[in-house]
């Protein structure tokens, strides 16, 4: 899949931009704080409709303006082409069309057009709350299987209802049994889609980790589940006095992790920058692996100042990894530096082009 070209109005600090894309790499230099990173976002943003963060919708408006929009024009492995247009308006909410029809639920865009990001926010899938991992798990499943993002939609939606029936006091086993029989069936496959994908990815993270660090640590992954070994409805039964106390839902899937260990050892607590910084990258290469591999296309891979805390052979192992692997194919770099920029240009093969960004605007660089 090739994102070809793109056209923006009032996205973040991005006023207006049509920007033609090159089908292999594309470099992004400029300052801190100059539209790189927005420029990834709004990518993103046609791709999954929605921000990289967890900002609100309107907090990607810019700023006095009333509403933005995004469109963009994707070519695929068949040889065909398709326009998307994600649009959002304050007081309106979101649009969203392929083709110049709208869509009849965002739910149905999800994975048609799959995407990678690799940002320096993404420490937090270590060092943050299991939320962030929660949600990890959620963005990709849902590309890959549609009936997945259905069953989560079921389940928070059940988990609401029984939250707030917690906070009123309401006391009929019967009214809870009702709801909660939403929550038990969307559960089970939750769970068993995140075991699954757990046990396909693991192994990939530990053989890229391996790749990246020069074979001098090993790492692996595990799912942690409270309804491991049980079921959501016997975790419900046993917890409901518990529950009534604390007026909300203590068990279930919403609490699942994600554990990650480097050499054995729980890399959340003993982990340093780099260590972090290269088992997120590797995550994603991994995630990038599998959603290849599901969707049947390649997805688009964005590297959002990755060389950030990383020692000289580290970033020299990513980059052989992403740009002399077949692997790939439509990358997108951001970065302040000039020459981390041209040495991955002149280590490629390949179409590639260079971009210079200030203040929200783009012009082109001769690639050296």
């Amino acid at each position: 899949m090739i994102l070809k070209n793109i056209d923006i109005l009032n996205f973040k600090n991005i006023a207006a931009a049509t920007l033609e894309f090159s089908p292999g790499v594309n470099c992004l230099l400029g300052m801190n704080g100059m539209g790189k990173s927005n420029l990834l976002e709004s990518i993103h943003f046609l791709c999954m409709a929605r921000p990289m963060t967890s900002l609100p919708d309107n907090a990607l408006i810019r700023h006095g303006e009333d509403a933005l929009i995004v469109k963009g024009e994707f070519a695929n492995e068949s040889g065909g082409s398709d326009s998307i247009a994600c649009g959002i308006s304050r007081g309106k909410g979101k649009s969203l069309k392929r083709n110049g029809k709208e869509y009849r639920r965002i739910s149905e865009h999800i994975g048609r057009f799959p995407i990678v990001t690799v940002t320096p926010g993404d420490s937090q899938l270590v060092s943050g709350p299991g939320e962030e991992r929660r949600k990890l798990m959620d963005m990709v499943i849902s590309q890959a299987n549609p009936d997945y993002l259905a069953h989560l939609i079921r389940y928070t939606k059940a988990l609401e209802s029984r939250n707030r029936m917690l906070r009123a006091g309401v006391r009929d086993s019967l009214l809870f049994e009702s709801v909660e029989a939403g929550m038990e069936d969307a559960a089970a496959a939750i769970f068993d889609a995140r075991l699954k994908w757990v046990e396909t990815i693991a192994p990939k993270v530990e053989r890229c980790y391996s790749r990246l660090s020069g074979d001098r640590e090993c790492t692996e992954i595990a799912y942690r589940s409270q309804i491991a070994g049980t079921t959501m409805k016997d975790l419900l039964n046993e917890r409901r006095a518990k529950d009534t106390v604390l007026g909300y839902t203590s068990a279930g899937i919403h609490r699942d992790d994600i554990e990650a260990k480097l050499d054995g050892y729980s890399l959340r607590r003993l982990g340093s920058q780099g260590q972090v910084k290269t088992f997120t990258v590797a995550l994603r290469l991994a995630i990038f692996d599998y959603l290849k591999e599901t969707k049947g296309a390649t997805p688009l891979l964005l590297l959002d100042d990755i060389f950030d805390k990383l020692d000289a052979s580290r970033v020299e192992s990513i980059m052989r990894e992403v740009t002399t692997s077949d692997t790939f194919g439509q990358i997108f770099i951001t970065d302040t530096n000039r020459k981390h920029l041209d040495d991955i240009i002149a280590g490629m093969q390949g179409p590639r082009s260079m971009l210079n960004v200030a203040d929200g605007n783009f012009s082109p660089l001769t690639c050296i």
